[in-house]
């Protein structure tokens, strides 16, 4: 074990229930997942549709990255062939837009594939920051959960 924040890390008895994480945060209070903070032991409500989090993502196919935007991260990616997940950002198509403008050097014809640069992986390492993007895309649907 080790410390976290205010609380000890360490494995949680069962998955967390919105995530699946098995990595907990024990406090005074009780225990909460490590990844999304949902307090362990709660159950989401079964009958409210799932939050909608809108992302920008960025695909990464040989030396070219998409850069697109979807509520629904798993599903999208299953249609577009890829070979790695970079990174993902909370946004939605406007801000999809101003990546695609803030990037128009690097576009790789009329789509929404460019290519790398410097510049671009950049960004995507300070997106990135080290996490696992679906650690991100799990913590902000529990976010989204917890705040409904």
């Amino acid at each position: 074990m080790h410390g976290l924040g205010s609380g000890v890390a360490d494995a949680l008895p069962l998955p967390c229930r919105l995530c699946g994480s098995r990595l907990g945060v024990r406090h005074r209070s009780g225990w909460s997942c490590a990844v999304c903070e949902w307090p362990y032991g709660e159950h989401p409500d079964g009958e409210l549709p799932p939050p909608r989090v809108d992302v920008v993502y960025y695909l990464r196919w040989a030396d070219r990255v998409k850069i697109g935007t979807t509520a629904n991260p798993r599903q999208r990616f299953a249609a577009i062939r890829h070979e790695q997940l970079l990174a993902l950002e909370r946004g939605d198509r406007r801000l999809e837009q101003r990546r695609h403008r803030e990037f128009a050097e690097e576009r790789a014809g009329s789509s929404e594939w460019f290519e790398r640069s410097e510049r671009l992986d950049a960004h995507i390492d300070v997106l990135a920051g080290g996490v696992d993007p679906w650690d991100r895309w799990r913590r902000w649907v529990a976010e989204a959960t917890a705040t409904r």
